[in-house]
């Protein structure tokens, strides 16, 4: 990992943040909780310690949503555009950065899937299908 801050915000900007130091770890969930807060077959997660996480701006743009029998999970989203952000778990142990969001390039790549049996009927490894460098003209 850089020793520079790895920076992020959600789409329309009013939210940023950065972090530093090493990852706990850098995971795909296929959890049906991931797979409804992204929208998405899975959620590409980084989990940091708290401390070495740091808003920059728009924190009071930021909503959060619990589910009350949930140990961990948790959601954030930015109230203007929708964008996922990172949040605290419940337990208040680790920083879960969906990292769709991150501005800066990371040096890490995740390194493994965790609920794969809960993975949607409807998956297919990315690998499995064409490849287009911009959307298909028909």
């Amino acid at each position: 990992m850089s020793e520079l801050p790895i920076k992020g915000s959600c789409l329309c900007g009013a939210v940023t943040y950065q972090f530093m130091g090493p990852l706990k770890v850098f995971q795909y969930c296929h959890c049906s909780r991931c797979r409804k807060f992204t929208g998405s077959a899975y959620a590409s997660n980084i989990i940091i310690d708290p401390d070495q996480f740091e808003w920059l701006q728009g924190q009071e743009h930021l909503g959060r949503y619990e589910i009350t029998e949930a140990r961990h999970f948790a959601t954030a989203y930015c109230l203007c555009c929708g964008s996922s952000m990172p949040w605290l778990t419940q337990s208040k142990r680790a920083i879960v950065i969906p990292a769709g969001t991150l501005d800066d390039e990371l040096d890490d790549k995740p390194v493994h899937n965790i609920y794969y049996q809960d993975r949607a009927s409807w998956y297919v490894d990315a690998s499995e299908l064409k490849h287009y460098d911009a959307l298909p003209i028909k």
